[in-house]
């Protein structure tokens, strides 16, 4: 059995402009009870004690990140991210430890929680292969025609919601997505480019309320989730 890893980063792609929200702000920067999306999700992660570093990649033309009070924290480092999230993933693992392992996380979760972070890690001793966060689907799953019609009843047993963070080591999470990318194959998250190379991550199950802010009506939900953490 391996044992818990000893280095351990996180980074944060936050190079998007999230134009789903229908804001003039990127998501990230929207307001959340007291602070912004980021400032939360930075929180969470600065303050936990196993993280080391916490590497935010951000747009060229980001004019926001520097005004944040967690932008001079000394575990914090930003790095220019790219066009696509592995882009910016990339960007992130060029400047990190080669012998660490790395927690890639969403900068639009900002309800994530320590104790879902600390069930991450500690898998890495039974997944040496590296695990994500994720949470088994409940409803019923449909699967459509391109009219909207439903064609089929999709069998949701073994069926999860990818979450993040999503736990790799470094080196191999960077050769693969590397590869990946260089063979053209769809990359929709961390996990899905080591797929692609064969190795099989496995599933640690996350707190339903560590969502994705994506959509307005998502803002108010995860408002009521931060506050009710607080209690």
């Amino acid at each position: 059995m391996s044992q818990t890893p000893q280095q351990i980063i996180a980074i944060v792609p936050a190079a998007g402009i999230g134009s789903r929200m229908g804001a003039e702000l990127p998501k990230q920067y929207l307001a959340l009870n007291e602070q912004t999306i980021l400032g939360h999700t930075l929180d969470c992660l600065l303050s936990h004690p196993k993280i080391t570093k916490v590497i935010v990649a951000l747009n060229p033309h980001d004019e926001y990140f520097v005004k944040l009070p967690q932008a001079t924290d000394p575990k914090l480092q930003a790095v220019v991210g790219g066009k696509e999230r592995a882009d910016s993933v990339l960007a992130g693992l060029e400047v990190a430890k080669k012998d660490a392992w790395v927690l890639v996380h969403d900068a639009a979760r900002p309800c994530l929680t320590h104790f879902d972070i600390d069930k991450l890690i500690e898998s890495a001793a039974v997944f040496p292969q590296g695990a994500i966060l994720a949470a088994p689907v409940r409803d019923t799953m449909k699967r459509t025609n391109a009219q909207g019609i439903i064609t089929e009843t999709v069998c949701r047993e073994q069926l999860w919601h990818a979450l993040t963070p999503q736990f790799f080591p470094v080196v191999s999470l960077k050769k693969n997505l590397t590869d990946a990318l260089a063979a053209g194959a769809s990359i929709t998250d961390e996990a899905s480019a080591m797929e692609w190379a064969g190795i099989m991550p496995a599933v640690v199950t996350g707190r339903a309320d560590n969502i994705k802010v994506t959509h307005p009506d998502d803002l108010q939900l995860a408002s009521l989730f931060l506050k009710s953490n607080e209690q």
